[in-house]
This record gives C-alpha cells, structure tokens and sequence, in this order.
C-alpha cells in the first residue's frame, strides 16, 4: 500500500485507539523455537453483520463495545483485512478453505452448496497438529445431508446451526450437534418468542469446550450469529436492559428494532469479555491468540425505523461512515464496493502483538489459514491462495504482499491491486476503477485514465475464475427440514406485558425487503 492510505487510516482511527499507548515492539519467532514447546491455542469469533464502524472506539454514539475497545488498544487492529466474500457462506468458505472466491466450492448463500467430502480446512490441518477443535454458532458451508458438514471438516465438535436459514430463528426448535438434534424443550419454532435463546446456549458450549480442552491446545471457532437478524434477546438479558429505555422509536411495529440490534452487539461484547476472563483464570490468556471480526460489510439497517424517514440514509447506527470524519464507504453487504469487503478485524496475543497497532497491510479473509499454519507450526494444504500476515501480526519485517485480491459474487467480480480497485458490478457490465487512496468512497470511476491497469484486471478475473467442483448432497429431506426450522412462525402473537421476564423473550422483526442471508 502506499504511504499516503497509511497516513490517512492512521490520522483518523489511530488517535482513538492507541492514545497514550507504549510502542514497545515484540516478536515471536515464526516456528516454534523448542520442541515440546505447548502451540498457541486459537479463538477466533466471527459476528455476523457487525459492521466496520459499529464500535464505540471508533467514535459510534451509539454503540457500547467496552470489551472489544480494550483488546484494540491491547492488540492490533486491521484496517484492511477484507472479507472473503459480501455475503455470509462465500466469506467463511474463504476464511476456512484459505482459497479465493473463483477456486472457492461455496460462492453463493443458496444453502444447498456444501464443501466438498475432500477439502481441507483451518479445523483439518489443525487437527492434524494435535488441537482440539470446536465450532460454535453458524457453520453455513454444509447442512446436515451433505458432504460439508463440519465433523467431516475437521471439528471435533459443532453445535449450532448448520444451515445459515436455520440460523436466523434464535429460538429454534432444535440445534445441532454434530449432525444430531438437540431439542429445545418450551420453543415452538417461532421468531418472536421462546424459552430457550439460542445464543445463551451456544455461549455455554463455547466455555465448556474450553474448560475441557485447557490441558492441550484448542481452536476454538466461534461464529456466532448476533447481530444478524431476526433481531430477538430475552427481556432477562442484561444488554437488553441496557438498552431497551432508549429514545430510539418510530412506531409502526418497528420502533424497537435498533434498540435490540444494539443490545446484541453489547451483549456479544459481553460473552468476549467472559471469554477472556475465562482464560485468565484458567492461566491462558498469554498463550492464546484472539481474533475478533465481522463475517462481511453490513447493511444500511434502521433508515427510516429512527429518527424520521430520510434522517440517516446509511442507517441509524451508520455501519459504513466513519463517524469521526463523515467518509463512507460505498455500497453495503451483498456488493463487491468496499461496503460489502470491509470488516472490523483485531488481534490480541499479550507480549506477542504489539499494544496499540493499527495496520493497513492489505489482506483477505484466504490469508487466515496460512497464518495460523504459520503460528501454530502447521503443514497448510498444498492448493491455497492465502498468503501468511503472520510477520505482521508478530512485528516482523519481511511481510510478503498480495500480487493481486480478487472476488467474485454471482455476476459480479472485484480485484485490488495496491490502491486500485477495479469492479465489474454487474454481468458483462463495464469496469470501474478507483484509487482508494484517494478515494475510500469509490465515487470517482478512472477507468478511462488508466486503461492499461482495467485491461490487466480483467486478465487477472478470467484466470482467476474456475468453474466449481460441488459438494454432494446425500439426503436432501435432510437438509430442507433444517432450512425450513429458520423460517419461523411469523403471525404468533408476541408476549404479554405480564408474563415473567425472562420465560418469554422479547423479539423485535428485521426490518423488511434486506437480505435474508
């Protein structure tokens, strides 16, 4: 990247995070120096939809992120690495295959791609080197009677949801554990009330696998669904408190969705923050890396739901402009326009990431998997596209750069190359071009300026585009009644005002016509 990006990320987010901070530099050697020497154990949380600008450290009002505050300017914070993909399956199919979306098998939220019976994954080449390997909340890369399913991937145990339909109820009739059901006695399926909030107990699974695996070393894998919608917490819930006496109405049956949405970033918040107290009792916390992230670029929610119509036409929460200074980044998630790629990333490893690092080294959701492998000692899968930011992560010189970043998206593709970004936004439309550098909005097409660099751009997504080697679906009776358990009962009457807090949650509806995936 060149310096003046550098600069211009550093002037508005570094003075936040890293304010009176120490420069102290520490290094890790790549390798383990000593045989016998006990891997880092790995927890890495992905959020789904949480978006770039949704965290109080950065200057959101409205947000409350304490917990992730803290490991910013206790860790490093990334600027620039990108989603895998705008949406929900692509984005972690890249994150657990390392390979970029035209050598990737999942590309699309259509729900029945699985990974194929063969690939490798972060939890396969983990599990090789000795770690005990756990996934808890929305696995999305293969539902239940197909050849995807996370135990066949890699993971000793998952428990949530395979299928990401079947994630969008919190209070579904059943979960699933490596590939059984577990029922939730008292639920009946329905988005907008229940007894049993899913993400309490996925929460409870995610502590539990680590208390159990404290004498060896762990991936722990948390993709955890909040604060996707159907927006629901329980009335017991304490970030529900929190918020739920904010000023934040519009009426129509809508006036408290951005109250809840706020109150599952906080609570998601909250359970990190339980997570790293966890660790410190049980003496982990200096030999653990943490990974906070979202999944993809989030949407423009609660438009007209706050405030009046027209009032925040980014949304109320203003996921995608920075609040500081007012830039934007175009387009939101589902598109290839940086809303849609750029995702909040952070890492905390105490005396082995350096306090207060903010950096702008361009990277992708692919490169996760060669830099664990380079942590941890691992033997990566031979056929990757990722390249190791484990020089940077650690305070090493020798970074080795991307040629080139690519994406595609149905008939969409993207590619970066330094500053430029080019992107076709539709099938056999044209190409655009933009200088992020002076640009981060991508408001100024110089396509025409700089035919040479399209020209290399659109040579690099023909090769880079292979057609897709699919997954196998074996029982697809199977795989549709887990889909079908996400769509819930939407005409069920909600909670009366005099039933006890806590036995019956508060749900408030996705607002209407966004994406369901």
């Amino acid at each position: 990247m060149s310096a003046s990006l550098s600069q211009h990320m550093n002037r508005r987010e570094f003075a936040k995070l890293a304010a009176g901070l120490g420069a102290a530099a520490f290094v890790l050697p790549r390798r383990l120096e000593a045989a016998g020497k006990r891997p880092p154990n790995i927890l890495y949380v992905v959020l789904d939809e949480w978006g770039y600008y949704e965290m109080s450290g950065l200057g959101n009002k409205y947000i409350e992120t304490p917990v992730i505050d803290r490991l910013a300017r206790e860790g490093m914070r990334f600027t620039q690495l990108l989603a895998g993909g705008p949406v929900c399956a692509p984005t972690r199919c890249a994150l657990m295959t390392g390979k970029h979306p035209g050598h990737m098998t999942v590309r699309a939220n259509g729900g029945a791609d699985p990974l194929r019976a063969d690939e490798p994954t972060i939890a396969s080449m983990l599990k090789q080197a000795g770690y005990a390997t756990g996934g808890f909340g929305k696995w999305g890369l293969g539902a239940r009677g197909t050849s995807g399913v996370p135990e066949k991937h890699g993971f000793d145990i998952f428990f949530g949801y395979y299928d990401q339909v079947h994630a969008h109820c919190y209070f579904p009739l059943y979960l699933i554990r490596n590939s059984q059901e577990v029922p939730l006695e008292g639920n009946t399926g329905d988005f907008y009330k229940g007894i049993q909030f899913s993400q309490r107990l996925i929460f409870d699974q995610t502590k539990q696998f680590i208390r159990d695996n404290k004498d060896r070393p762990f991936f722990c894998y948390c993709p955890w669904t909040p604060p996707h919608g159907n927006w629901g917490i329980p009335e017991d819930d304490p970030s529900w408190l929190k918020f739920k006496d904010k000023p934040w109405k519009a009426g129509q049956g809508r006036a408290t969705d951005a109250r809840v949405y706020a109150a599952m970033v906080h609570m998601d918040d909250r359970q990190i923050g339980e997570l790293l107290d966890l660790l410190r009792e049980l003496n982990l916390a200096d030999n653990t890396l943490v990974v906070v992230t979202g999944d993809n670029g989030d949407n423009d929610y609660f438009t007209h739901d706050v405030g009046g119509d027209g009032k925040y036409p980014r949304g109320f929460f203003g996921a995608n402009v920075d609040p500081l200074t007012g830039a934007q980044f175009r387009g939101h998630k589902g598109q290839l326009y940086e809303g849609g790629l750029r995702v909040q990333a952070i890492a905390y490893w105490p005396g082995k990431i350096q306090a207060g690092a903010v950096s702008n080294h361009l990277c992708c959701f692919y490169d996760v998997l060669p830099t664990l492998a380079e942590i941890t000692g691992a033997q990566p899968p031979a056929e990757i596209d990722g390249v190791s930011f484990a020089p940077t992560l650690l305070g090493q010189p020798e970074q080795r750069q991307h040629d080139y970043l690519y994406w595609e998206s149905g008939q969409q593709a993207a590619v970066r190359i330094g500053q430029y970004k080019g992107i076709r936004p539709r099938g056999k439309g044209e190409w655009e071009l933009y200088d992020l550098d002076s640009d981060i909005g991508e408001q100024h097409n110089i396509a025409a300026e700089h035919p040479d660099v399209v020209a290399r751009m659109k040579s690099i997504a023909e090769e880079a585009h292979t057609p897709v080697r699919p997954g196998e679906i074996l029982d697809r009776a199977l795989l549709e009644k887990d889909r079908r358990a996400g769509m819930g009962n939407r005409t069920r009457a909600k909670p009366a005002a005099s039933e006890p807090a806590g036995t019956q949650p508060t749900v408030r509806k996705r607002r209407p016509g966004r994406s369901a995936q």
